[in-house]
C-alpha cells in the first residue's frame, strides 16, 4: 500500500488566488529569545493551497465547512486524467467509463506541473471545469469533486456557475491538489479541512492524502 500526499504545502511562496489573503507565518514566541516554547502565528484566508469548499462559499444559508459529512471527505476516489492539451473540461470530455460508479472524482490536469515551480506565482491559465460538466457530474451522483488548481472555475468567471451549479446540490468541492506523482486510478482519499467555527464557513485548508488499494 502506498500513501500519496496530494496536499500543496503553505508558506510565504504559496501561490494566492488574486484577492484572497497573504500567507504570513510568523515567530510568536522562541527557545532562541528565552520564551518558554516555540509557537507560530499563521496569517492566511481559508481558500489557501489545498482546501475545502463548503456551499456557504457560494449559496447563501449554505451548510458550513463544519457541517460538511466525513462520509464524503473519505472514502473511495478516482482519479480522472484529463490530457494536457485540454484547457476546459467540459461535458463531452468527461471518460465516463473511466469515472464509472464514482463519487468522489479528482481531475489531473496540466496544472498539477504548476506546483513544481512556485516562484511563477499564480497562473491565470489554469485548466478548468465549465458549467456543463458540473450539471453532469451532479447528474451522476458525484458527492466531492476535486481539482489541481486554486480553483474549479473559469479564472474572473462572472457568474461563478461551475461553483454554484456544485454547491447548490451540496457537492463538495476540494482544491489545490497536487497530483503529480498519482497515477490515474481508484484510491481511498482521506481529506480533513480544519475544522474552523465562525464567520461564515465557507471553507477551510486541508490535508489531503491517497491510498492506494494494493
Amino acid at each position: 500500500m502506498r500513501i500519496y500526499d496530494i496536499s500543496v504545502p503553505i508558506s510565504s511562496e504559496t501561490p494566492i488566488y488574486p484577492g484572497d489573503p497573504g500567507v504570513r507565518i510568523n515567530q510568536w514566541a522562541s527557545l532562541a529569545q528565552n520564551d518558554p516554547a516555540n509557537v507560530t502565528l499563521l496569517h492566511f484566508g481559508a481558500h489557501t493551497a489545498t482546501h475545502v469548499d463548503a456551499p456557504a462559499h457560494f449559496i447563501a444559508g449554505g451548510s458550513r465547512v463544519e457541517e460538511i459529512p466525513l462520509d464524503v471527505l473519505i472514502g473511495m476516489a478516482t482519479v480522472v486524467e484529463i490530457p494536457d492539451d485540454v484547457s476546459v473540461i467540459d461535458a463531452g470530455k468527461l471518460p465516463w467509463l473511466e469515472m464509472s460508479g464514482a463519487t468522489r472524482v479528482l481531475f489531473k490536469t496540466r496544472n498539477s506541473s504548476f506546483w513544481s515551480d512556485l516562484a511563477q506565482g499564480f497562473r491565470e491559465d489554469f485548466t478548468y471545469i465549465a458549467p456543463d460538466a458540473a450539471r453532469a457530474l451532479v447528474e451522476r451522483g458525484v458527492r466531492l469533486v476535486g481539482m489541481d488548481y486554486l480553483s474549479v472555475e473559469k479564472f474572473q468567471s462572472e457568474d461563478h456557475l461551475t461553483h454554484v451549479t456544485l454547491l447548490e446540490k451540496s457537492v463538495v468541492i476540494l482544491e489545490g491538489l497536487d497530483l503529480r506523482e498519482v497515477p490515474a486510478g481508484r484510491y481511498e482519499l482521506i481529506c480533513l479541512p480544519l475544522k474552523i467555527v465562525g464567520a461564515s464557513g465557507d471553507g477551510a485548508p486541508a490535508r489531503a492524502v491517497l491510498r492506494s488499494l494494493r
